[in-house]
């Protein structure tokens, strides 16, 4: 039977040894949390890498902003994914859109494909498509495993009975992971709703970028 998990995002080394330490099953790792989320360094890539034994999922996004991207910025993005996928990281997070709000489909399947056999989420990208629904389709297709999404919204709270049918229209093709704003105060909302699921975090509690080990083993506990 399937079982809900929790992913944290990190934004620096001491998250994902605090997410790893609190019982996380999975971290996505990136830089730049004012920005939403950026491709993390390789450095700091390596040294996680180097002390993880949980999963670790990798972001690829050049910069902040919005997801249609230059030709550069496609070439950049393939390049890091190649980089980071010989340090023997387990996934991949990203999302291409199209000026016009709809999913970038030929760009996103040249990275899926070059990431595989690994597996791939389109991040919150999701949250500002013009027809989910849609969009959805694309991205199964496309062959990714998992959505983060907030169900639209500006947080999970706002956007939890998106989330609900998103994960119904989904049924079982792909796994809609629940994250934007999501705490261990709002998680017992989501599971009345949802389910089983990959929920995701950043855990953090105050003005840092660091998650807080308790409110990791909280989010923990609810699973």
């Amino acid at each position: 039977m399937k079982k809900n998990q929790l992913e944290i995002a990190c934004f620096n080394y001491e998250s994902a040894l605090i997410a790893q330490d609190n019982g996380a099953d999975r971290i996505e790792l990136c830089e730049n949390m004012t920005l939403g989320g950026t491709t993390p360094n390789y450095v700091l890539t390596v040294r996680v890498r180097e002390k993880l034994s949980i999963k670790m999922h990798v972001i690829i996004r050049p910069r902040g902003g919005d997801f249609f991207y230059t030709d550069e910025e496609i070439v950049e993005m393939k390049q890091d994914l190649k980089q980071f996928k010989k340090l023997g990281v387990d996934g991949f997070v990203f999302g291409i859109l199209n000026e016009d709000g709809t999913v970038n489909k030929k760009k996103n399947q040249e990275l899926v494909n070059l990431a595989h056999p690994l597996s791939c989420t389109f991040h919150r990208a999701f949250d500002v498509v013009k027809d989910a629904e849609l969009a959805l389709e694309d991205i199964i297709n496309c062959g990714f495993k998992t959505i983060l999404t907030s169900g639209q919204e500006i947080n999970v709270e706002e956007g939890i009975f998106n989330l609900e049918k998103i994960q119904k229209l989904a049924n079982n093709r792909i796994e809609i992971m629940p994250g934007g704003g999501l705490r261990s105060s709002n998680i017992k909302l989501l599971q009345d709703k949802l389910e089983p699921t990959f929920y995701h975090s950043s855990a953090i509690t105050d003005n840092t970028e660091t998650a807080n080990p308790e409110e990791v083993k909280e989010i923990r506990n609810f699973l």
